[in-house]
């Protein structure tokens, strides 16, 4: 059984882990971003994906979600963690902090977000009433505390359409909503993963203050620098949970 990991073409430099090969995999929804990099870290098979293609090409909503998860169900995935960068809205969620999102409202718009829209025999409903996997997000939080990685165990994920960043008001507006992270890409990713059956949690790193929170415009450059240093812990936890899985 292998363990799905979504996010970053430079998630594949995990420290110990061996690259065995890649799979082009054909959908009925197209073709996923790149191709699927097969892997083992201590005897545990990992299969990765960049979600925005490698080169990184796609924006966030242009990314074939749907091709993406059916392909990891194809490949025999039955667990999915998801590595996303986030603005921070609300208190503590400053740069460079990990997040274990618990909850998620999607703002985003026209993205294909179900795999049950066509030749059914009755409209499905899916129980998305906690969209982050409660066991893998409990597995996540129990080994950050143990390797010392500070993070918030409770948040909620604002995901909004992109590519462009928010306005002061847009965050405020999702600062009023409860939010208390942005990103682009949370959805409809989570919600096609529980359509297929498959655990998904998400280790969120923030990359930014979102606009209004901070003073001065978001440059990328402040952007990289603060992935630069979250992505360390990110990784350093990813590592650990793959090692147990």
């Amino acid at each position: 059984m292998s363990i799905g990991i979504i996010g970053g073409t430079g998630l594949t430099e995990i420290k110990g882990l061996e690259i065995t090969g890649e799979k082009k995999i054909k959908t009925p929804f197209g073709k996923p971003s790149a191709a699927y990099i097969m892997g083992k870290l201590k005897g545990k098979e990992v299969i990765f994906l960049a979600r925005h293609g490698n080169p990184h090409r796609y924006p966030p909503h242009k990314v074939n979600y749907r091709a993406n998860i059916w392909g990891f169900k194809k490949l025999g995935v039955k667990d999915i963690i998801s590595i996303a960068a986030v603005g921070g809205i609300t208190k503590n969620m400053n740069p460079a902090h990990i997040v274990i999102p618990d909850q998620i409202i999607d703002y985003s718009y026209g993205r294909k977000h179900t795999f049950f829209e066509k030749n059914l025999e009755e409209v499905t409903h899916i129980d998305f009433t906690y969209p982050y996997t409660p066991k893998l997000r409990s597995q996540l939080i129990k080994l950050a505390a143990k390797k010392n990685i500070a993070i918030s165990p409770i948040a909620t994920y604002g995901c909004t359409q992109g590519p462009r960043l928010e306005t002061a008001a847009e965050i405020l507006r999702l600062d009023n909503d409860g939010c208390d992270i942005v990103g682009m890409t949370g959805m409809p990713e989570a919600g096609l993963a529980r359509e297929l059956d498959i655990s998904y949690a998400t280790i969120a790193v923030v990359a930014n203050w979102g606009a209004g929170k901070s003073e001065g415009e978001i440059t990328m450059e402040e952007i990289h620098q603060h992935l630069s240093k979250g992505m360390g812990n990110a990784i350093e936890l990813l590592t650990a949970f793959i090692k147990i899985f």
